[in-house]
């Protein structure tokens, strides 16, 4: 039970997840109601209420990444929206996402008819001795057609499988060499593209601008605006003439027009580079064998006929027949709906598109791609355009919906006061005329006096509601995201970008992140000798070189080819295995040649739980040979004997020391140290059964050292530098690495984790053994203390991202295997490997590093303190408008029955503050400001007192002048030859002011705490070009489009000092900033009598008898 809520766990087999779905409780009796009291109304000085969520505000959430359905229906029903379409946009549309899950269960469902029907026959065929299928038909320049092929993956037929002579006899089908893969030339791609097709599906195509236009005509109030405006024009052309009659209805129409179109062109730009985004995210790279060599290229690129290496981790690219395998499990949930892992052999070769290695190594052909895979035809089917709010973005929608229901009621207020004192005869033109006298004026004169009042109603909401805040967050999220591309961060989840922006800790991995990850063998030792240098081979033994080139070829998940024509080999796999193989080639290793020469049983993948990995092979005659490869004060442990560089057979027993003092002297110089081992076997032990073998467990007791080397990765440049100003904004960085202490230390020093030796002490520096066997609570207190864990698995990792998250921690934290999928989804924010990562730990991230370098993770820090900082901005600026207008027409509406700011002025201004301020501010770059402070807490209020200050002196000042000029005006301007002309003269100067106020006040939301507005504004060229375009429009409307906006042209004298009022709020902007303001935010102050009223409510049906729960 959770706020309040009954949470019920429903369990379908074709469903991708658990659902979790919210059933509201029953009245609760009193004692519930008492526990109620206690946890939710403590003491009001109790900061801690700050750090909860409000269980009564459908807006307070704190996180959208994994929050129930229920969750996000409440808050959209509690937003007060104009227009539903383009506010929610960018959301997760919940009824589309419910479309989307059914749809994947029917085509799960049917496949799996489809498989269960083929499954009964071939059971039938079996009983019954029915012929086997149909002999392949050539079709081309290939052994078997598309329809055959989809056949026999589509149905995993394996009986037609043998009949084609098995995943051999189809690659020769198919003109694929099983070892080097197809040739890979132009001519042979094209054509098996024509015969089979390409690695793509039908993409739905994205919204066109007209729909984007067609969205932003959906505002209710721009609706209700036209219909008056038609009615205007419709009128005002009867009474007065088409010549001058289509000036009122015209000039809204048109304003309504420009609000639309300017509306329409934002979202259009951002939706595109939301489109280019997601392209970017398919887009995975992955190795294939072509003609001998692994070649790396895009999951797109794949064809029939690709021999393709699968590992822990990586996406099945597409359908295909498992060539070889080693404990191969294959997780097939994103296809069946069924969390289920699928072993794979030769008795179920078929993998499907789309799903994850689980487990183990194998090589797959490929035998059908893009819509010809049950995986094509699902993407092909389902809507990829499922959006996420962010807790921002929901934050902000309650902000709008607040100052909506007060704009609201202003514009009742403005209505209900116009109408009356226009039907009471208080209200005169501007000639001092009376407007409405009973019985004497025009019905058609009274209706058009009435819409003109109703329009300026409906206007002030326009303004009123600030639609485009919500939807700043998505501008500035684009913008953001665009750019943090560059920075070579892909952002795959909208709220990780902005919930940076509160990290406090950033958990992060040793090798490849704080490291270049280019390995070299930089030390060996063979026996107790020390190679110097480490690829000396003529002091060796031949029978010791011999073993440790067959173990570095055979145990090893990379390849070494060597050009025909000569040159230097080309070395693929893992860095720490590049950096073996290399070592092992210099020493003289034939790689080809030795795989040949003997046969893989049985394969035990390194795991990163034991710290190694081990291959059993059979030798040309009988014998079997056990080769390990792994942490080396592990793999010592396993081994009771060595050879020496003679090739003799040593005890281990009095010389485990000495080993020990050489991996402690590698390791203190920040050198990553393996052993490489073996031990012979007998052939009749190893299990003959092939299922037996699948099952054995390669014995990893008794075995000989051949060798330790000693790995060099530097430190990247510019990391020291990097956690230097994460220590200065308060971000805390921790190590995470499955290396040894000893070389954790060495490079947490380097790198500046740990500042000084004297502090590399527990619980400072701790083995994930340690924190493993800690209890819970025990684990709690510690986890803020470390700074490095050394020889954690990917469990370590998790136990720590839950104690720091429990203590109160906003957590990001890195990772690129498989394994680290649970703590990158327990995490706040999960950082994945762009480089490294495997594809199960890119889907579990939020952000993709795309070079895995450190220094990338700290530009996604400052660009998340961005977005919050551009959106308090925006904020700021759109306040001071809405409460400097609202105010004015509120006062002369009450006062003197008039409005200075028309419905075409105000949508003008309501278009500079929603869509162009927004465009001007969300779009500002980070400074090196924002990382010498510290992060932003996840319930620190949205407008902080700092922008109450600066907003209170801006409107305060606005509405003071304004109003002066409305009330005292025509005593500053110079005599007009009308009175008529006197008052539009004023009401022009009044709109001119209010304008150039704004174009002003935009420089001083740029830095709401900083004296100097003015700084790096030049570098933003987006916002110099919307204020430099807002001027001129400004100039143009006053001087040239009077008759639209009922306004005069102005002299110098009136528009230099509309340029002074303008002006005057940079100095006043200064002044302002050197009022102290309070350390407790202003919310917090007004919530404690909220509190304190909740309380004594909560009390007060304590003291009710219980019966009263029941009604």
């Amino acid at each position: 039970m959770t706020n309040g809520h009954i949470t019920v766990t429903v369990d379908t087999r074709h469903s991708d997840a658990t659902e979790q779905r919210r059933i509201p409780p029953p009245p609760p009796p009193a004692a519930a109601a008492s526990a109620a009291v206690n946890l939710d109304y403590d003491d009001d000085d109790h900061n801690d209420d700050d750090d909860v969520a409000d269980p009564n505000d459908p807006f307070d959430i704190q996180h959208t990444k994994h929050a129930p359905i229920e969750t996000l229906r409440r808050w959209r029903q509690a937003a007060l929206v104009l227009n539903a379409s383009r506010r929610f946009r960018y959301t997760l549309d919940l009824k589309k996402e419910e479309e989307r899950q059914q749809k994947k269960s029917l085509i799960r469902a049917h496949a799996q008819v489809i498989r269960a029907a083929l499954l009964f026959r071939l059971a039938g065929e079996r009983e019954l001795v029915v012929t086997a299928p149909t002999p392949a038909h050539p079709v081309g320049d290939f052994g078997i057609g598309l329809e055959q092929l989809s056949s026999v993956s589509k149905e995993q037929n394996t009986a037609a499988l043998e009949e084609y002579g098995g995943v051999k006899g189809l690659s020769n089908l198919l003109r694929s060499n099983l070892d080097k893969g197809i040739s890979g030339d132009d001519a042979d791609l094209l054509k098996r593209k024509n015969a089979y097709g390409t690695n793509t599906y039908p993409r739905k195509k994205g919204r066109s601008f007209w729909r984007f236009l067609w969205e932003a005509w959906q505002d209710l109030t721009l609706i209700i605006l036209i219909i008056a405006a038609v009615v205007s024009l419709v009128l005002g052309i009867k009474t007065e003439g088409l010549s001058e009659g289509w000036y009122d209805g015209g000039s809204i129409a048109f304003a309504v027009f420009l609000v639309i179109v300017v509306t329409a062109v934002s979202d259009y730009r951002q939706s595109l580079q939301f489109k280019n985004l997601n392209a970017e995210k398919q887009n995975i790279q992955l190795e294939v064998m072509r003609g001998g060599r692994t070649v790396k290229l895009s999951i797109f690129d794949i064809v029939v006929g690709d021999v393709v290496p699968l590992k822990i981790g990586d996406q099945v690219p597409a359908d295909g027949v498992l060539i070889t395998g080693h404990s191969l499990a294959v997780d097939e949930s994103s296809m069946t709906g069924e969390s289920k892992i699928v072993h794979k052999d030769h008795k179920s070769p078929f993998l499907m598109s789309g799903c994850k290695v689980a487990d183990g190594v194998g090589v797959m052909l490929v035998t059908g791609v893009g819509i010809n895979t049950e995986w094509g035809l699902l993407m092909a089917s389902i809507s990829e355009d499922n959006g996420e709010e962010t807790p921002l973005q929901v934050r902000l929608n309650g902000v709008a919906t607040f100052i909506g229901v007060v704009g609201l009621s202003v514009a009742v207020l403005v209505l209900a006061v116009l109408l009356g004192r226009y039907f009471s005869g208080h209200s005169t033109d501007d000639d001092g005329n009376v407007e409405f006298v009973a019985g004497k004026t025009k019905a058609s004169t009274a209706v058009d006096g009435v819409i003109k009042i109703f329009t300026i109603a409906v206007t002030i909401v326009v303004v009123a509601v600030p639609e485009g805040l919500p939807l700043a967050v998505t501008l500035t999220l684009a913008y953001s995201m665009r750019k943090m591309m560059r920075d070579k961060a892909l952002v795959r989840r909208l709220s990780a970008c902005e919930t940076m922006g509160s990290a406090t800790t950033i958990c992060s991995d040793k090798t490849g992140t704080l490291t270049l990850n280019q390995m070299t063998v930089v030390e060996a030792y063979v026996g107790r000798n020390k190679l110097n240098p480490p690829d000396d081979s003529s002091k060796l033994n031949p029978e010791v070189l011999s073993l440790i080139n067959e173990g570095i070829a055979q145990n090893t998940t990379g390849n070494v080819f060597v050009p025909k024509e000569g040159g230097e080999a080309e070395i693929s796999g893992s860095p720490t295995e590049k950096a073996i193989l290399s070592w092992a080639v210099k020493l003289g290793m034939n790689f080809s040649l030795l795989r040949s020469n003997t046969t893989v049983l049985h394969v035990f993948p390194f795991n990163s739980e034991k710290k190694r990995g081990g291959v059993a092979v059979k030798l040309e005659g009988s014998g079997v040979h056990i080769h390990w490869k792994g942490a080396a004060e592990i793999l010592l442990g396993a081994c009771t004997q060595y050879l020496d560089s003679d090739g003799h057979l040593q005890s281990i027993e009095g010389e485990q020391v000495a080993f020990k003092e050489a991996i402690d002297n590698m390791a203190a110089r920040s050198l990553r140290c393996v052993a490489i081992a073996y031990r012979s076997y007998e052939l009749d032990k190893v299990p003959s059964n092939e299922d037996d073998l699948e099952q054995w467990s390669l014995p990893e007791n008794d075995l000989v050292l051949l060798a330790i080397v000693g790995i060099k990765d530097p430190c990247r440049p510019g990391v020291k530098e990097a956690v230097e100003l994460c220590t200065k904004a308060g971000v805390k960085v921790r190590m995470v690495t499955g290396d040894n202490l000893q070389t954790a230390r060495a490079i947490a020093l380097e790198c500046g984790i740990l500042t000084s030796n004297e502090e590399a002490v527990e619980p400072v520096i701790i083995e994930g053994k340690k924190f493993r066997a800690l209890s819970e609570k025990e684990r709690e207190q510690i986890a803020k203390k470390i700074a490095v864990m050394g020889r954690s698995s990917p469990n370590d990792k998790l136990l720590l991202v839950q104690a720091l998250r429990k203590g109160g921690e906003v957590v990001a934290v890195t990772g690129d295997g498989t394994n680290d999928a649970p703590a990158l989804h327990e995490a706040d924010i999960g950082l994945s490997m762009g480089i490294q990562g495997t594809e199960v730990a890119k889907e579990s991230s939020d952000i993709i590093i795309l070079d895995d370098n450190f220094a990338s993770v700290v530009k996604v820090v400052r660009w998340g303190r961005s977005v919050y900082a551009n959106i308090q901005k925006f904020i700021q600026f759109q306040l001071t408008v809405n409460v400097a207008a609202l105010v004015i027409n509120v006062v002369a509406a009450i006062s003197s029955g008039d409005v200075p700011l028309n419905a075409v002025q105000l949508l003008w201004v309501n278009l500079i503050m929603d869509t162009l301020g927004a465009l001007a501010l969300a779009t500002e770059p980070p400074t090196d400001s924002l990382m010498r402070r510290a992060p932003v807490g996840r319930r620190e209020p949205l407008i902080t007192n700092v922008m109450w200050r600066n907003l209170v002196v801006q409107a305060v000042y606005q509405v003071t002048v304004l109003l002066v000029l409305n009330f005292a005006g025509e005593s500053f301007i110079p005599k007009q030859e009308t009175k008529s002309l006197d008052s539009q003269t004023k009401n022009t100067l009044i709109f001119n002011a209010f304008v150039l106020c704004q174009i002003f006040n935009e420089f001083n939301a740029r830095k709401p705490e900083g004296m100097n507005v003015f700084q790096g504004v030049t570098k933003n060229r987006l916002f110099m070009g919307i204020v430099g375009m807002t001027f001129i429009l400004q100039i143009i409307i006053i001087e040239f489009l009077g008759k639209f906006t009922k306004t005069v042209k102005l002299d110098w004298k009136l528009w230099i000092a509309s340029l002074v009022i303008g002006i005057v709020s940079w100095p006043l902007a200064v002044a302002g900033k050197l009022i102290p303001v309070p350390k407790t935010p202003l919310s917090r102050c007004l919530a404690k009598p909220l509190r304190r009223w909740r309380r004594s409510r909560a009390q007060s049906q304590l003291n009710t008898p219980s019966t009263n729960f029941s009604r």
